[in-house]
């Protein structure tokens, strides 16, 4: 008889933990737009406007290992706990930073929100995993994170419907020409309009933190004696999977984030407007969310290596299609990497973490949490070979392809060494 997935003892301890996980999901989405939001309304450079995606992933980097280490020596439903307070601090900091209008202020909010989202992933993933039988762990998982693609949807959302589309600097031909009386009252109005989302998801995390307090919740602190921390590092970096696991999912994060950040300059390339690019994204979001429910199905027969191989196989036909079938073709096959891309996340980190016990788990999982540096790290090579032939993304051809769609073969290299590591895992069953 097989093992239910989630047992009911667990149910609601689960339902509860699963929310956060469209929570981080929301978080990453509605901050995107963000950079080109605060560009536009304080007058900023493309560095400066960049410091919303350093300090974003600067918490994540920062705070994985502090967090592992806090959730070592407590409980699970501790560390979930001062998650989310950090999330809510960080998110109502929008308040004061849009009344004093200062973009440092800003940049501080989204890095304490980080730190939080960094106290969750770094707990809530492990957590999943601990609720129920090992040999439904990684589906598990798979399961809790179907809904951080909602989290994205909604978030790409809120931000165009209720952000982009309301702030009146972006609806000016030429900000930078007003009057500084005019510029004033336009900042001071879009920076309310770019902070409201947050202040309400500060409100709407609080109510979450007061649940899960309130709520009894499996796992409590560690028994016995803690492993030094070397014996623990020594272990993990001797263990295959996991080492592999790491490599895996900083390159994953990277082709994800690339991927869906570079579809603009993809779309300009074949004269699609940035709106418009909007909507493609959007279809990869819901492409996300069906690949996830579907793959977290097909887990109950396949074995996790094989179905990552599988799936990593076919997001590289995806790029190759994308880098050598020029114009709409190309962006749909850029659109359906989301598809394949969806299981990768939870697949890599459950692997990576089968075979450690529960104390080794809480560390291990700090280095997958800090594997979503990669999201900083790569799309920054990739706008650098888009750059190669100047600022557009049209302006030189390599190997018979314009710059943007040759800077694509950096995804499906991820992809490949992701399909080892899935091969690689498959042949152990």
């Amino acid at each position: 008889m097989k093992k239910p997935v989630v047992s009911k003892e667990v149910l609601l301890p689960f339902i509860l933990i699963t929310s956060l996980f469209a929570l981080w999901g929301f978080a990453n989405a509605v901050t995107d737009p963000m950079v080109q939001a605060f560009k536009k309304v304080l007058e900023l450079s493309n560095s400066q406007a960049a410091w919303v995606q350093m300090a974003f992933y600067g918490g994540y980097f920062c705070m994985a290992l502090p967090a592992a280490l806090f959730v070592r020596k407590y409980s699970y439903k501790v560390g979930v706990l001062i998650g989310l307070a950090l999330y809510a601090g960080g998110a109502l900091l929008f308040y004061p930073a849009a009344i004093t209008e200062q973009f440092w202020f800003f940049c501080l909010g989204l890095y304490i929100l980080t730190f939080g989202l960094a106290f969750l992933e770094t707990t809530a993933n492990p957590y999943i995993l601990a609720m129920g039988d090992k040999s439904t762990a990684t589906q598990r998982l798979n399961l809790a994170q179907a809904f951080n693609p909602l989290g994205l949807i909604l978030g790409l959302v809120v931000a165009q419907q209720f952000v982009l589309k309301k702030l009146q600097s972006d609806n000016i031909a030429d900000f930078s020409t007003l009057d500084a009386a005019k510029k004033v009252m336009i900042r001071t109005a879009d920076l309310m309009v770019i902070r409201d989302p947050y202040v309400i998801l500060g409100l709407v995390v609080m109510a979450v933190f007061v649940l899960i307090a309130v709520s009894k919740m499996p796992q409590a602190k560690d028994d016995g004696e803690m492993a030094p921390l070397s014996a623990t590092f020594s272990s993990l970096f001797q263990n295959n999977n996991y080492r592999n696991g790491v490599i895996s999912q900083i390159l994953y994060v990277g082709a994800q984030i690339m991927c869906w950040t570079y579809i603009y300059q993809y779309a300009e390339a074949i004269g699609i407007s940035s709106e418009n690019a909007a909507n493609y994204q959007f279809i990869c979001f819901i492409l996300f969310l069906i690949g996830r429910a579907i793959g977290t199905y097909m887990l109950r027969f396949m074995n996790a290596g094989k179905l990552l191989f599988q799936f990593s196989i076919l997001a590289g036909v995806c790029v190759l299609t994308t880098v050598f079938v020029k114009g709409i073709v190309g962006l749909y096959a850029l659109v359906g990497i989301s598809f394949f891309m969806s299981l990768m996340f939870p697949t890599i980190y459950g692997i990576a973490l089968e075979d450690l016990d529960e104390k080794e788990s809480k560390i291990g999982a700090a280095g997958l949490v800090m594997a979503i540096v990669g999201g900083a790290l790569m799309p920054k090579l990739q706008g650098m070979i888009i750059d190669l032939g100047g600022s557009g993304v049209n302006d030189t051809q390599i190997m018979g392809v314009s710059e943007v769609n040759f800077s694509f073969l950096l995804p499906l290299l991820c992809f490949l060494f992701i399909a080892y590591f899935g091969r690689s895992v498959a042949k152990q069953a």
